[in-house]
């Protein structure tokens, strides 16, 4: 098959404004303040998402179909990403030749090298969702590859459809450590996993900043009340329809369409953190007062969320937090739990 091959220099030489991005966003919880990011001319903090739909593709083969999904980053490349998102089982899905599992396997191990290959040349990582093997089991997976094109983690789905089940494709376990990251903990979840909260919770309870979804279908809605649910960063990549990356808020970031069917790159912020507008609205005004253009404060009024966001490179959330005594929502409603659990004797 005929791949193609992404140089760092044609990265260097081309940037461009992703179509039809929406605003950018970001988040953070109290902590200490997240390290560079690989890229030397990206300001601290900021991470570069891109996301894939197979919609309107179709192919004769797997191979073809690798091929494809070549072309589209072809044009992803001159964004730059930090991070690129697959779709799950890509390679096997809308194609017209049927292949047995073992072929699968053996065409996930090929493309596995191939994407490896791509982390390391573009300096980036890349979330590759194939059919593993372990053990005597087969999985419906996702391998991740650092900028250096190294195998850094895998996702087994935790809840496979029951189709897949007697097809021969076995069940992840329920719990799987999130992959560590130079932007901090990240985590993956695969399509019908969506339906289910212990996943979700299990990545959220490691810290995982940012959870990549590879799916058949594409969610809707469910993605952004995931993101808000989970405060962190949702990306997709689809089979099949819209694939998009949602905030903590649960607003979309970016999003393909009727006019970029294929692919987004969004970028976000890892510096932000949100608060129960009532509790603060004095230290709101005293941070708005000191910080000024260095911060964005957005105020959710129906809601009486607050979301602080850090704009400039020398100025860190977990410092801001620390100053004015601040405790994200979540941590609210945790001491909250336990003072209530106290008051039922």
């Amino acid at each position: 098959m005929s791949k193609k091959q992404f140089s760092r220099r044609d990265f260097v030489q081309k940037t461009a404004l992703t179509a039809g991005m929406a605003p950018i966003a970001s988040f953070s919880f109290p902590g200490t303040p997240l390290p560079q990011p690989g890229h030397g001319d990206s300001p601290p903090r900021q991470v570069w998402i891109a996301g894939i739909s197979q919609a309107g593709i179709r192919t004769k083969t797997p191979e073809e179909m690798v091929a494809r999904v070549f072309g589209i980053l072809a044009d992803v490349k001159i964004h730059k990403p930090d991070f690129v998102c697959l779709p799950e089982v890509f390679p096997f899905e809308y194609v017209d030749k049927e292949t047995t599992l073992k072929e699968k396997i053996e065409i996930s191990e090929k493309v596995l090298e191939q994407f490896s290959e791509f982390s390391r040349q573009n300096e980036c990582y890349t979330i590759c969702p194939v059919y593993t093997s372990s053990g005597g089991r087969v999985y419906n997976s996702a391998v991740v590859f650092d900028r250096s094109g190294k195998s850094i983690g895998q996702y087994n789905k935790i809840h496979e459809t029951t189709g897949m089940i007697k097809y021969g494709i076995s069940c992840g376990a329920l719990f799987q450590p999130a992959i560590k990251t130079e932007f901090g903990p990240v985590g993956i979840q695969i399509c019908y996993d969506i339906n289910w909260d212990d996943g979700w919770k299990m990545l959220n309870e490691q810290g995982a900043r940012i959870i990549f979804w590879c799916s058949a279908f594409d969610g809707g809605m469910q993605l952004n009340m995931k993101a808000l649910r989970y405060k962190c960063i949702v990306a997709s990549s689809t089979n099949k329809n819209n694939a998009k990356v949602c905030d903590i808020s649960g607003e979309t970031l970016a999003t393909t369409g009727i006019w970029n069917p294929n692919f987004y790159c969004g970028q976000v912020n890892l510096e932000k953190i949100f608060l129960p507008t009532y509790d603060y609205l004095k230290e709101v005004r005293e941070i708005e007062q000191k910080y000024g253009r260095k911060v964005r404060i957005k105020v959710f009024h129906e809601e009486e969320w607050t979301i602080i966001e850090s704009l400039s490179p020398d100025i860190f959330i977990a410092d801001i937090a620390k100053e004015f005594n601040l405790k994200s929502h979540d941590e609210g409603l945790r001491e909250a739990e336990i003072i209530q659990d106290r008051s039922r004797g």
